[in-house]
């Protein structure tokens, strides 16, 4: 009898206040590392934001032009977190200690909450204790959310 084994998927849930700016693009960069590591049917990746506000939306098309200038397409639409999400995924990535703060209150137990963790803990290159929210901000906040997400990303795929 030949035994067949099967290798449980890590579940991987970034997180960040409307999901159409951080956590959709941390998704999509966390995705294309993992294509190019040849690791991609070891993964289910997704993100989704504290608030509703944006619900179906694309992500910001601010956010979009940045990143397809690095080989990026972002084509999540944004979804709020549901509880659900705390017991399907292995990791819940919080772009700031606001996200943390929020997921904390959300978790549905202390099993749950221990999943919750900060992308900005995976950095190895780029000094930041947060992946900063480019809304409000020019280009050059689009840029530096990517430089972070780029490095964060890699550092997260390594530890896993």
């Amino acid at each position: 009898m030949r035994k067949i084994f099967t290798m449980e998927k890590k579940k991987i849930l970034f997180i960040c206040l409307g999901n159409i700016c951080r956590s959709c693009t941390a998704e999509e960069v966390m995705r294309q590392l993992v294509i190019r590591e040849g690791r991609e049917r070891e993964f289910i990746l997704d993100s989704a934001g504290i608030l509703s506000y944006h619900q179906g939306e694309l992500p910001d098309s601010r956010m979009r032009m940045h990143a397809s200038r690095r080989g990026y397409n972002l084509t999540h639409r944004s979804r709020p977190i549901r509880t659900e999400d705390f017991y399907n995924f292995d990791l819940i990535v919080a772009m700031d200690e606001r996200n943390v703060d929020d997921l904390r209150q959300r978790a549905p137990g202390v099993e749950e909450e221990k999943k919750i963790v900060r992308m900005a803990d995976y950095l190895q290159h780029i000094v930041a204790d947060h992946v900063p929210d480019p809304y409000y901000g020019g280009a050059s906040g689009f840029e530096n959310v990517l430089d972070i997400l780029e490095d964060a990303c890699e550092g997260l795929l390594k530890s896993l």
